[in-house]
């Protein structure tokens, strides 16, 4: 068995419920009152892991030199049906006492019990009745010590040893002895016994489970990839682990979708399947080749057999279960993928026939069409390209957000295998790869990108291969190389797909933006210029005017811009392209740059909403990238913390490291904001060496912007102006910058470098007075009252706030309230200043922006007033940091330090660092301690 338990002493992941149940009970038994408890999971989910943990727990417990006695067995298939053979190894470690009573006079009614046992172990007979299983119980209460019995695979052993240990374990309560039972059947045991049942360990418990298998550690993609195949199974994980090869670990072989053929957990499904009948095996083939079959061609399919007696049954042995569209499936995709395998071909063939038969006509539109030609193409009915033709002509004409079977990329591999060399299959396999990195597996899209190499190609298809392969390469590799790859697609697809190699041209440009490369963005603008057509279509338009709209804004000619992207924030709300999320993206970064941010945050909420739908997982954190911002401008904080949160997993499970560094330098920012100088630290730290390994700029200005942040909060001036240059530096992105003008011009107000402060007021200026949003006319409002002379300096803060009222961010309210009571301090006026300082304060609360608060509190003292402490945290929380705070909550909760780390992204030694930190400024010594205290 392999060991899971990674780290934790006596502890399995994802099991503290029943670990602590099983120790409850070995506790219970050794101060003389036992019990008994029957684990209840499948194969490979941790039943055994869990009785050996109970025995070393025994072990681990006992009070005296003899302690535990442990008596075990296992059900194993081929002794089914040998009477007592489970017994036999039971009771083993007690032979001496059974030939001991053997020998004792017949007279003796003590050891008449024991003769009987001994007996029947010997010749597998015994009499029917109370007798024997009696005479076990008294052989266990007269052991002389606490006794553990431990029967694995219940459901293999014989049915009188079963009796007899399941007869004792009912009368388990009053005797110190404690029985555990596990079985992979829940109908296996007799009534009477207490379930424990294993669910999947869920995604949290897997990685960890991944990661002590593998304490190297496996790329983000690969890992989501193996825990989704493993689906909260254990033993799948360790074989999955296992099982990987240099390619997977490169990322040019497809992730492993199920455990080796002819590993434990294999065996095991297809020992269970090989116990079922005839029919019922062939109905069970049915539903794998067909996952979440209707019900309706599923009875259809058991009539034409043998009626339906065969899908009770297989609903009875848990191998069948109803799925939640009213569907039916196999109780696991392991149990799917082992049923199909096993069987024969020619069984699959005729499943497959079978089933394409059935839905010949059927009602249920195009989805039903795309499930008879994916069974025809696997039955092989007609000649392949035909087959391959069908296929392809129902994909197209399925809806995007129909049922997930088969996937899209799959029927597109089918197809192309079904397909000779030549033009035909190297585009089936472009789609394929195309689709599979929309559906967020891409290693699988490069897998299938490689299969068209050694083939021959035309330039379009080329160029098709070329726009996956550059974006891939955007989402994973570097800005640069994906920037040049983009350039050639597009190149090779303008004579023959003009939509798609515009849309080069745009991810292109994005990869140039990413890349702080400003200069190349606006030579691609250019290019795309000069495409322009009259009789482009309406997507086409769309981006034409995105790339020019972009390229005056970069330029700062913000007038000039406006026109563009006014058409393009317009544009993407009407048909066609209405129903396309990354258009609708390209309609919230126009709104944003207009300055409209509510209609920013409705068309990123609408595209987020749009690819969650068509289950475009690939493109989700760049959807939520566009979201955070508009969430950003109207000082939704804790929105953008929990999108950034989401984004970042997600980037890490579909391999988008420039993504990834994005979401993690938005956690930084919000870190910033909340004061949390530690996290936002370790998190700017982060995303900074992930931006400069994948070239993105842009995530290296935003995680050097929230340090910013952090150090005008902490009152850094000198340091906070040195970041910000250090941000013109890395590729000068507008909305960086833009974002960094207001930090920027307060430092350098309070540094006396006035004149940098001007400089960089004028780009925000500019852009400001373009969009004619109150927002960002208030920012620039503030930043000229910090320039302005004592006498002007009051009606520009004057302004500043009435556009704050007319605005939506709450937060830099509160900003502009605090410098403007500080300067009301200053000028002798306590009284108007303690009128905004308190407002300040209390917006700041609400935040959660303990140092902005504390400058408020501090202002508010200077300014006469007696202040009182914060009320929002708990004694405890004053005294620690917001990120100690944070992690001494979580382990009052009873998280582990690993999930602690897990949680908040940051190392277990870490934690451990803080946790020392946090006993020591609370005056505790334990987790014990530190629970009852936060309670």
């Amino acid at each position: 068995m392999c060991d899971l338990t990674g780290g934790r002493s006596g502890a399995l992941r994802g099991r503290d419920k029943e670990s602590h149940a099983l120790r409850a009970l070995v506790d219970q038994a050794g101060a003389g009152a036992g019990g008994c408890l029957l684990l209840l999971g499948g194969p490979g989910a941790g039943k055994t892991a869990l009785l050996d943990l109970a025995v070393a727990h025994a072990a681990a417990g006992a009070s005296d030199e003899q302690g535990f006695l442990v008596l075990r067995t296992q059900g194993v298939r081929g002794e089914t049906h040998l009477p007592y053979a489970g017994l036999h190894a039971l009771l083993r470690p007690l032979a001496d006492r059974l030939e001991a009573a053997g020998a004792a006079p017949h007279a003796d009614p003590a050891a008449a019990g024991s003769r009987m046992l001994a007996e029947a172990l010997r010749t597998g007979v015994a009499a029917d009745g109370l007798a024997l299983p009696a005479a076990m119980l008294r052989l266990l209460q007269t052991a002389g010590r606490p006794v553990l019995v431990f029967a694995d695979d219940l459901q293999w052993l014989d049915a009188p040893s079963r009796e007899a240990i399941c007869f004792v374990a009912r009368r388990a309560a009053t005797v110190p002895v404690a029985v555990l039972l596990a079985s992979a059947e829940p109908g296996t045991a007799s009534g009477g016994l207490p379930p424990l049942p294993l669910a999947p360990l869920d995604e949290r418990a897997s990685l960890q489970v991944l990661d002590d298998l593998v304490p190297a550690g496996l790329p983000g993609d690969l890992r989501a990839a193996l825990v989704r195949a493993a689906r909260g199974n254990p033993l799948a994980l360790a074989e999955l682990a296992g099982a990987l090869t240099d390619a997977h670990h490169k990322g040019s072989a497809p992730p492993p979708e199920t455990p080796p053929r002819g590993g434990r957990l294999w065996r095991a499904y297809a020992d269970r399947l090989r116990g079922l009948p005839a029919d019922t095996a062939d109905l069970v083939l049915l539903i794998a080749a067909d996952p979440g079959i209707d019900a309706v061609t599923l009875v259809r399919a058991a009539e034409a057999r043998s009626g339906l007696a065969p899908l009770e049954a297989a609903e009875n042995a848990g191998v069948v279960v109803e799925s939640p569209g009213g569907g039916f499936d196999l109780a696991d995709p392991i149990l799917r993928h082992v049923a199909y395998a096993e069987a024969s071909l020619a069984r699959r063939r005729a499943a497959h026939r079978l089933l394409a038969s059935l839905l010949d006509g059927a009602s249920g539109g195009e989805h039903q069409r795309l499930r008879r030609a994916w069974h025809r193409a696997a039955a092989l009915d007609g000649p392949p390209g035909q087959l391959a033709e069908e296929l392809v002509r129902a994909l197209a004409a399925t809806p995007r957000a129909a049922a997930a079977f088969p996937e899209p990329f799959r029927v597109l591999e089918r197809a192309a295998e079904l397909t000779g060399q030549g033009e035909a299959k190297a585009a089936r396999l472009a789609a394929a790869a195309r689709h599979a990195w929309q559906a967020g597996q891409p290693q699988r899209a490069r897998s299938l990108l490689s299969r068209i190499d050694t083939l021959a190609a035309g330039v379009e298809v080329r160029g098709r291969a070329e726009l996956v392969r550059g974006s891939l390469e955007l989402r994973a590799g570097t800005t640069g190389s994906a920037c040049d790859t983009l350039l050639a697609a597009a190149e090779r697809l303008l004579r023959t797909d003009r939509e798609q190699a515009v849309r080069a041209l745009v991810r292109a440009g994005e990869a140039s933006y990413l890349a702080g490369d400003n200069r190349r963005f606006l030579a691609i603008a250019r290019r795309a210029e000069t495409l322009r057509r009259p009789g482009d279509d309406h997507v086409t338009r769309l981006a034409l005017e995105y790339l020019a709209g972009m390229a005056a804004t970069f330029r700062g000619r913000h007038r000039e811009a406006t026109a563009s992207l006014r058409r393009v924030a317009t544009g993407v709300i009407a048909p066609p392209s209405a129903g396309s999320p990354s258009t609708l993206v390209w309609g919230g970064v126009a709104n944003l740059l207009l300055g409209n941010g509510a209609e920013a945050l409705t068309l990123a909420s609408r595209a987020v909403e749009m690819a969650r739908a068509h289950g475009a997982v690939a493109s989700m954190p760049q959807m939520l990238e566009i979201l955070i911002q508009a969430q950003l401008w109207s000082g939704r904080y804790d929105a953008v913390a929990a999108n950034a949160m989401d984004g970042l997993r997600l980037a890490q499970e579909t391999g988008r490291a420039t993504s990834g560094a994005q979401h993690l330098a938005w956690l930084a920012f919000t870190a910033a904001v909340a004061g949390d100088e530690e996290t936002c630290v370790l998190r700017a730290a982060r995303a900074v060496e992930l931006a400069a390994a994948h070239g993105v700029s842009v995530a290296e200005a935003l995680g050097t912007l929230a340090l910013a942040h952090l150090d005008v909060a902490a009152n850094r001036h000198g340091d906070a102006v040195n970041r910000l240059r250090a941000v013109a530096r890395t590729g000068d992105p507008l909305v960086v910058r833009v974002m960094a003008t207001p930090l920027l011009v307060e430092s350098a107000v309070r540094t006396g470098d006035i004149a940098q402060a001007r400089d960089a007021l004028v780009v925000l200026d500019r852009w400001a007075d373009s969009t004619r949003d109150p927002d960002r006319l208030a920012l620039a409002a503030r930043c000229h009252a910090l320039l302005a002379p004592p006498a002007e300096a009051a009606e520009r803060f004057a302004e500043a706030l009435e556009l704050h009222r007319q605005g939506a961010c709450a937060f830099e309210t509160a900003r502009t309230r605090l410098l403007y009571g500080g300067m009301l301090r200053r000028s002798r006026r306590p009284g108007a200043a303690r009128e905004h300082l308190h407002g300040a304060l209390e917006t700041f609360e609400r935040y959660g922006a303990r140092l902005w608060s504390e400058h408020a509190r501090a202002e508010l003292r200077a300014a006469g007033e007696s202040v009182r402490p914060s009320g929002s945290r708990s004694d405890a929380g004053r005294l620690l940091t917001a990120q100690q705070f944070q992690i001494a909550t979580l382990v009052a909760e009873g998280a582990t330090n690993r999930e602690v780390a897990a949680r908040l992204f940051i190392s277990p030694r870490t934690v451990e660092h803080h946790l020392r930190n946090i006993f020591a400024r609370l005056g505790v010594r334990s987790r014990v301690e530190l629970t009852r205290l936060l309670s």
